[in-house]
């Protein structure tokens, strides 16, 4: 008897095994035998067709057409970028934060940039914060996974969404995801005290259901992202505050560093554009211009 052929979405894999999830439930799935001979890859989020033979085996006969793909973390047709960042506990790291951005305005996913640990900071940095990156055109939130603040909100902002949940190490991510469902029950490690660095508690990729229909991909925690695969010429455009105003630069290629009549540097001179954002394109810049040094030299 020929099995019925359904579709559904890859959440988790081990090895070669594929966790697939359609309204019947999880299947476990291993790849048709043709497809790792052609080295075929699947990742976490991906939208696969499948047989799912006795005692829940399956064998996954497809992969439909991806709208997009991450590289780090592997995955898979998603929708948003949650950048959890915090203040204190770890302090926060603008560079790698603004970093995340450009990262996630090169693969056009929405952002939203969630400030955690809300209780422990003070109100006035968390405003200056917040007012700086609302004002450089992006969604902000102020939360607190431990004492609850907003997580409502938050969930109203995932409802029908794939989501990654981005940032480093130590600023809660696992812990709003516990808060969003809780019996979940994620690992949570304190930030170290010795380096004021949080310690990765996530070790695999997955999609985790929060409610609302909304998936989130909590990701294992990271320290830098390469951005070989910005062009330099491209690079303000992942920048919306200096995007906007870049229409006004004497010329087209404008890079925004000496050139005469750069709407971008006249803005930052004058104090519209905030310096830290600034500075960190400038050195976005030239790490994109070493890169490019030295993949045709």
């Amino acid at each position: 008897m020929l099995l019925a052929e359904r579709t559904g979405r890859v959440i988790r894999s081990f090895s070669d095994v594929y966790e697939v999830q359609d309204a019947g439930g999880i299947v476990s799935c291993r790849l048709r035998g043709r497809f790792r001979k052609e080295l075929v890859t699947v990742l976490t989020g991906d939208r696969v067709r499948f047989v799912a033979g006795p005692a829940d085996a399956g064998i996954i006969t497809g992969v439909l057409p991806r709208r997009n793909q991450l590289v780090r973390p592997p995955v898979a047709n998603v929708d948003q970028v949650v950048v959890v960042a915090t203040l204190v506990e770890p302090p926060l790291d603008p560079v790698l934060l603004d970093r995340l951005l450009v990262v996630a305005s090169r693969q056009e996913l929405d952002v939203l940039i969630c400030l955690n640990k809300l209780d422990l900071c003070e109100s006035a940095d968390a405003r200056a914060f917040l007012d700086l990156y609302a004002g450089a055109g992006y969604r902000v939130l102020a939360i607190s996974a431990r004492t609850g603040l907003h997580l409502d909100e938050l969930s109203a902002r995932l409802a029908g969404r794939i989501s990654v949940m981005a940032g480093p190490s130590g600023v809660g991510k696992s812990s709003l995801i516990n808060g969003l469902r809780p019996g979940l029950q994620l690992r949570v490690e304190r930030v170290s005290r010795a380096g004021g660095r949080g310690r990765h508690t996530t070790r695999r990729v997955e999609l985790l259901e929060v409610g609302n229909q909304a998936w989130v991909v909590d990701t294992p925690g990271f320290s830098r992202l390469d951005l070989d695969s910005v062009p330099k010429v491209e690079l303000a455009e992942h920048f919306p505050d200096m995007a906007r105003l870049k229409a006004g630069c004497r010329f087209r290629d404008c890079l925004h560093r000496q050139e005469p009549d750069c709407a971008v540097r006249a803005a930052f001179e004058q104090g519209s554009l905030a310096p830290g954002r600034y500075w960190n394109y400038l050195a976005f810049l030239a790490e994109i211009e070493e890169l490019e040094r030295r993949r045709y030299s």
